[in-house]
C-alpha cells in the first residue's frame, strides 16, 4: 500500500479594498510613517468595511483556492478555518463558510492558534488525508483584527490588518510531494505577552470596556525577543528534521510580524533575504491569514512552482510556534 501524500492543490486569498496607511494612522494617534516603517516595515494595512466580516473574506479566499485546484464545493470533505477573530462566539466561522459555499452536511470547524493557526490547520488537514479519511480539505486563515484593535493604543494599532488566505489540500499517491515535515508547539505560561481578554475568565463588563481591555493587549519588546528566537530555531529545525539542505529551499514564507525580525533571523541563518517572501509592507500583521496570503501571492507571482520546496514558520499568542516544509 503506497503512502498517501497531502499536497497543496490550490491557493487563494482575499484582501479588503480599504487601505489604512501610516499617514492615516498619524491622524489618529501620535505617530508617523517614518517611525512605523523603520520599526516594523509596515507602510499600510487592509481594513474590512462595515458590511464585511471574517466569514465573507474567508469565503472569497476559499472560492479562489478551490477554483485554482479545480475542485467544486461538493467535493470538499472538511473545512478548517483558523482564526482568532471568529464570525461569532458560536457557531464557528467555518460553518458560515460552508453555508456560503452551498454545503449542508460537510464537517467544518474553527481552530484557534493565533499567528501559528494556519500551520496548525495544515498539519491537522494533512493528518486526516494521510490517514485515508478525507481527499479534499480546505484550510483557511482569516482575520479581521481591526475589530479587536485599540486605535487609541499607538503600540498596537500600527501592527494589525485584515485579510484571508486559503489552501486546498488534496490526497495524492505521488511520493515526495506535499507536507514533508511539520512541528507544532505551545507554552501557555507566556499568554500575557499577547492576548485579548473577553471570555469566561474575564467576561465583558463595564470595567473591562472602561479600561479598553476588550482589545488586543501586547507587550511589544517581549514578543519581539520571543519571535526572533523562535524564527531561527524553527528554520533550523525544519532543515534538520526534513533532511533537506537549505540550498534546496526555494522560499521561506514567515509569519509577517516584523521586517526587522525576518531580516535579523535570515542573516543569522546565513540565508539571503531574497529567499524570504515579505509582504508586511502592504498588509501588516494579519495573524493566521499571514502565511496563506503570502503563499498565494508567491504562487501567483511564479515564485513557487511544482517541485519547489517552501518552509513556513510562525509564532504568536498562546504562546504558539510552528513550522512546516512543503514540496509544491
Amino acid at each position: 500500500m503506497s503512502k498517501i501524500s497531502a499536497i497543496i492543490a490550490g491557493t487563494g486569498s482575499c484582501l479588503p479594498e480599504k487601505r489604512l496607511t501610516n499617514d492615516d494612522l498619524s491622524k489618529i494617534v501620535e505617530t508617523n510613517d517614518e517611525w512605523i516603517a523603520q520599526r516594523t516595515g509596515i507602510r499600510e494595512r487592509r481594513i474590512v468595511r462595515s458590511d464585511e466580516s471574517t466569514a465573507t473574506i474567508a469565503s472569497q479566499a476559499a472560492t479562489r483556492a478551490m477554483r485554482a485546484a479545480h475542485v467544486e464545493p461538493r467535493k470538499l470533505d472538511l473545512i478548517i478555518c483558523c482564526t482568532i477573530t471568529p464570525e461569532m462566539q458560536t457557531p464557528s466561522t467555518a460553518c458560515f463558510v460552508a453555508a456560503s459555499l452551498g454545503l449542508d452536511s460537510t464537517p467544518a470547524f474553527d481552530l484557534a492558534a493565533a499567528c501559528s493557526g494556519f500551520i496548525y490547520g495544515l498539519e491537522t488537514a494533512a493528518s486526516f488525508i494521510q490517514a485515508g479519511r478525507y481527499k479534499n480539505v480546505l484550510v483557511i486563515g482569516a482575520e479581521t483584527l481591526s475589530r479587536i484593535t485599540d486605535y487609541k493604543d499607538r503600540q498596537s494599532c500600527i501592527l494589525f490588518g485584515d485579510g484571508a488566505g486559503a489552501a486546498l489540500l488534496q490526497a495524492s499517491d505521488e511520493p515526495g510531494r506535499g507536507l514533508i515535515y511539520s512541528s507544532l508547539h505551545a507554552d501557555g505560561h507566556g499568554w500575557e505577552m499577547l492576548h485579548c481578554s473577553p471570555g469566561s475568565r474575564h467576561p465583558i463588563d463595564e470595567t473591562m470596556v472602561g479600561g479598553r481591555r476588550q482589545f488586543l493587549q501586547i507587550r511589544g519588546r517581549e514578543v519581539y525577543k520571543f519571535a526572533v528566537a523562535r524564527f531561527q530555531e524553527m528554520i533550523e529545525d525544519a532543515i534538520s528534521k526534513s533532511g533537506i539542505p537549505k540550498e534546496q529551499i526555494k522560499l521561506i514564507i514567515p509569519h509577517q510580524v516584523n521586517l526587522r525580525i525576518i531580516d535579523s533571523a535570515m542573516e543569522k541563518l546565513g540565508l539571503p533575504m531574497e529567499k524570504a517572501f515579505v509582504n508586511i509592507d502592504k498588509y501588516g500583521n494579519t495573524s493566521a491569514a499571514s502565511i496563506p496570503i503570502a503563499l498565494d501571492e508567491a504562487v501567483r507571482e511564479g515564485k513557487l512552482v511544482k517541485g519547489d520546496i517552501a518552509v513556513f514558520v510562525a509564532f504568536g499568542a498562546g504562546l504558539t510556534w510552528a513550522n512546516a516544509v512543503v514540496r509544491m
